[in-house]
């Protein structure tokens, strides 16, 4: 059976990798984001609400999972954190599939993955992109979101695979500490590449 091109998508916090898959979807490449999946899966009516608030008491609502309450639970504790993730993942790859499936007739989509390596989700691609920028750009982006602190940024950055890393193991690196313009004839010019066109 045929399938399209997957890319894998990637990309530490702060380095503008949702703005990068914005740009492939904006080009008409389907755009498969993990962390809009958990959205939705957590928010009111969501299929992973009972499952969360068997394990973690308290942290949901008719209003979906309290992301503070809950971050504040697994935040720094690893077995939680695990926990948390045994719920999540296996979710979030079905999702994946079914994507996949919907669209099996295109020459190439993008799965949008932050944790694409952390997470061995590498093994699952054609072609891993990681999107980069240096890293006092990152860290300006990063301490400008509404209540981020440069110790929560520290504990994050803990948690990912070093930047460096990333592009060391990437088949393409996109870098968005440039103008949009340039970032996105670099987004253009790699979808040519990868469809032959």
């Amino acid at each position: 059976m045929t399938r399209p091109f997957i890319v894998g998508l990637t990309g530490s916090i702060g380095m503008g990798k949702s703005t990068v898959a914005a740009m492939f979807e904006a080009a008409g490449v389907p755009v498969f984001d993990a962390d809009a999946a958990v959205r939705r899966m957590q928010a009111p009516g969501g299929s992973l609400l009972p499952a969360i608030e068997a394990a973690f008491p308290g942290s949901t609502s008719p209003d979906g999972v309290n992301r503070a309450a809950l971050g504040a639970r697994v935040f720094g504790n690893r077995d939680d954190l695990a926990r948390l993730e045994a719920i999540v993942h296996p979710a979030v790859a079905a999702e994946r599939r079914d994507f996949l499936d919907k669209h099996k007739g295109e020459r190439l989509v993008v799965f949008d993955i932050p944790l694409l390596f952390e997470k061995a989700g590498a093994d699952g691609v054609d072609a891993v992109v990681v999107v980069s920028a240096p890293a006092a750009t990152q860290r300006a982006r990063v301490l400008a979101r509404p209540g981020m602190t440069p110790e929560k940024f520290a504990h994050i950055l803990s948690l990912q695979t070093p930047d460096a890393d990333k592009r060391a193991r990437a088949d393409y690196v996109i870098d968005t500490g440039v103008s949009l313009e340039a970032t996105e004839r670099a987004v253009q010019a790699l979808i040519a590449e990868l469809t032959g066109g």
